[in-house]
Parts: C-alpha cells; sequence; structure tokens
C-alpha cells in the first residue's frame, strides 16, 4: 500500500480502500491451474499489441520504470524473486524488460514504431483472473488529503492514533474497533489509546477513511502539512462498510460508489454509530516526512501508471498492462467509461488485494483522486510483458 514520506506503508491497508465500495466483483471460484500467469498468444495477443500505445506522458512512465528499476537493484527484490514461482520470470529478466521499455518508450518516434519494438521483442503473459478464464475486478484508490488539527477542539475532535508500545504484546483476540473507541468514535482517550493521539480530525468518516487508504496527507490547523503512515493494526480480518450498505438495501450495488458512500453517510450521520464498528481493525499511524507516497516496494508510485496486486502471485516491479473502462469526467461534469489499455508497474500490494483476480490502480492524491478511485469498480484483463528469452 501507499508509504508517506518514502518510509510510511500505506500497503498493508490501502488495499482494503477498494472494499470498503467493492460488493462483489471478486468471483469465490478459483482458477483451475496452480499458476496466475500463463502466456498468451493467439488473435488475443494480437489485438492486445494493436492497443498499446505511447503514452500521453511519457515521462510520467519512465520515472515509473526508474522507480521499479531502483526497486530491483535491493536486496529485497533479490529475496522476492528467489521465492517467485512462475517458471522463466526471473529478477534479471524483469531487470533488462524496464530497461528495454524505457528505451523504446524515451525514443520511439510513432505509436507504429513503439507497437513493432513490443511486437518483436517482449512476449505476453496473461492473469488467469479469479475465474481461470482471465476475469479481473478492477479498483482505484488515492492518498487522501483532509483538514487536521495538531490539538484536540470543539472541531477536531476524531483522532488518529500512534502505534501503542505494546501492541506486540497485546493478548488475543485484540479489542475491537468498537471497544477501543466506542460506538461514536470519542472513547478512544479513556481506555488502552489514552495519550496517544497523533492528529485530530473534525469529520469521523475522514479519519476512518484514513484507517481504510491506510495514509493521508493533513492541512493542520497551524498551516503545517503532516504526512501520516500505517504503523501496524489490530488482528482482524477487513469488514467493507460498502457492503454492508449493499445488503441492508441501503445504497443499490449499482449506485455503490465512494461519493455515494459519503452522500449516505452525510444525509444519516447517525448510522456511523452503527456501521464503522462492523469492521473491527483498527489501524495505528505515525507521522513521516513530506514527499511522494510509496507502495509496498518502498519506491514512490505514480498516478495513473501503478497498481497494486498479489505480491504471492505477480512479478513485483515487473512491466504490465491493464485493460478496463475507467471512469472519465466530461467537460460538462458529467461521468463517462472510457475503453483503456495502458502500460503500468507492478508496485504496490495490499490486504484486500488477493488472488490473480484483482488489481487496484493508484489514481493520485486529493479529493479529485479520490473520486475517481471511488467510481473504478469494473472487470477487465490483465497482462505482463517480457523480453523474449
Amino acid at each position: 500500500m501507499v508509504q508517506s514520506g518514502g518510509s510510511l506503508s500505506l500497503a498493508v491497508e490501502r488495499g482494503d480502500a477498494q472494499d470498503l465500495l467493492v460488493a462483489d466483483l471478486s468471483a469465490d471460484a478459483q482458477p483451475s491451474t496452480a499458476l496466475p500467469l500463463r502466456p498468451l498468444i493467439g488473435d488475443g495477443e494480437d489485438s492486445l499489441w494493436a492497443e498499446l500505445v505511447l503514452p500521453d506522458d511519457r515521462q510520467a512512465l519512465i520515472e515509473a520504470i526508474n522507480h521499479s528499476l531502483t526497486y530491483l537493484a535491493t536486496p529485497k527484490a533479490a529475496a522476492d524473486y528467489q521465492a517467485y514461482r512462475v517458471p522463466g520470470i526471473t529478477r534479471d529478466r524483469v531487470w533488462q524488460s524496464l530497461q528495454r521499455l524505457r528505451q523504446l518508450v524515451a525514443t520511439s518516434p510513432s505509436n507504429q514504431a513503439f507497437q513493432a519494438g513490443l511486437r518483436q521483442e517482449f512476449i505476453l503473459y496473461e492473469s488467469v483472473g479469479a475465474d481461470g478464464e482471465g476475469t479481473v475486478a478492477y479498483t482505484g484508490y488515492f492518498e487522501p488529503q483532509y483538514r487536521a488539527s495538531a490539538v484536540p477542539t470543539a472541531e477536531y475532535r476524531y483522532p488518529l492514533y500512534q502505534r501503542p508500545p505494546t501492541l506486540d504484546a497485546w493478548p488475543q483476540p485484540h479489542p475491537t474497533r468498537l471497544e477501543l473507541e466506542g460506538a461514536d468514535g470519542l472513547a478512544g482517550g479513556q481506555g488502552a489509546l489514552a495519550g496517544l493521539e497523533l492528529v485530530w480530525l473534525a469529520n469521523r468518516l475522514e479519519a476512518f477513511l484514513v484507517q481504510v487508504q491506510g495514509s493521508a496527507k493533513l492541512q493542520l490547523t497551524d498551516g503545517r502539512v503532516m504526512s501520516v503512515g500505517y504503523a501496524g493494526r489490530t488482528e482482524y480480518p477487513y469488514t467493507s462498510i460498502g457492503r454492508a450498505l449493499v445488503e441492508d438495501g441501503k445504497i443499490a450495488p449499482d449506485s455503490l460508489s465512494l461519493p455515494n458512500l459519503l452522500a449516505y453517510f452525510e444525509e444519516h450521520p447517525a448510522d456511523l454509530n452503527h456501521y464503522l464498528p462492523q469492521n473491527e481493525r483498527f489501524i495505528f499511524f505515525r507521522e513521516g516526512s513530506d514527499g511522494p507516497p510509496s507502495g509496498s516496494l518502498s519506491v514512490p508510485v505514480t498516478a495513473g501508471y501503478s497498481i497494486a496486486t498479489d505480491k504471492l502471485l505477480m512479478p513485483p516491479g515487473a512491466i504490465a498492462a491493464i485493460q478496463l473502462a475507467l471512469p472519465q469526467q466530461t467537460p460538462q461534469g458529467e461521468w463517462t467509461s472510457q475503453p483503456t489499455t495502458r502500460l503500468v508497474l507492478d508496485q504496490d500490494t495490499g490486504g484486500a488485494i488477493q488472488g490473480p483476480g484483482r488489481v487496484d490502480l493508484y489514481v493520485g492524491s486529493g479529493s479529485q483522486a479520490g473520486e475517481l478511485a471511488g467510481r473504478i469498480n469494473t472487470t477487465g484483463r490483465l497482462y505482463y510483458l517480457l523480453l523474449r528469452p
């Protein structure tokens, strides 16, 4: 998950952010093959090459490639690829593939030349998906930005908490969210969390969303900007409040989006006391230095060009191609879906990103990115590009 300031992990939790919204995108069926990727050949390969074009922002993709190369030079990458189980996908092969792709992106004079280079030098692997047929559930994530206060006030009442120094020794089962902060979210200072307050937010749902995303940039009332990132959690599975609202008939499944979820709780604030405690998992934070968010590979993620996948299954830092219908806002403010095939880098993971049929696309920081992320809730395909052996 995203990290703030390059040192604070959002990766463990941000993967759950999309689950705030996703109702039933992830199929229960598991693929029949033991491997998460398979070579793509035939008509599917030909059609995909024809859709892979130079990005609108070449420099953004090149920077994302550079971040993956930085990761691949680390001992962590060496260990990750020693454990990687898809035959033929090695750290050296991924490294060489990134180097060549960077060259093609930087020097290709046209889409035709770029596509010719890809087709001649690379081969494609396809994710088997959640169903063994290549179906992948896509969602989006972002780095939220909210107003906050370094001290509690009558307006700023809802804290984010630091990691308890004795967390590793807490007996299990851990206290639930309800037991830690109360139904109204204001009782944390009276129990195990007393004295661990890091910063206070004015909006309870925003404080909860920071826990879901795992990090945030906070504009403090004293003029400072604070970055907070993931520091630990209680040992409970994540429970989606979006799914709970759908199951209770509060929001229609086809209307589930972050804007609609926010609108629901704005109209029914008392329901926060009922729904938020249903997610028993509680997240702790620490302050980080200001800087671009980073993913689970400890390198920055790039808006529109970084994805999160299950790193037990997918090659970390590798070149991927995503294929899905992405939300797009018209100049009139209306949202439409645009079929999109795009080269990205696999640079993050998350607690709810499990299996070969889940991908989370990082879309940036702030409220506009949050609105876009909340609207990405669809299925598509996922591919990886590697140089021919």
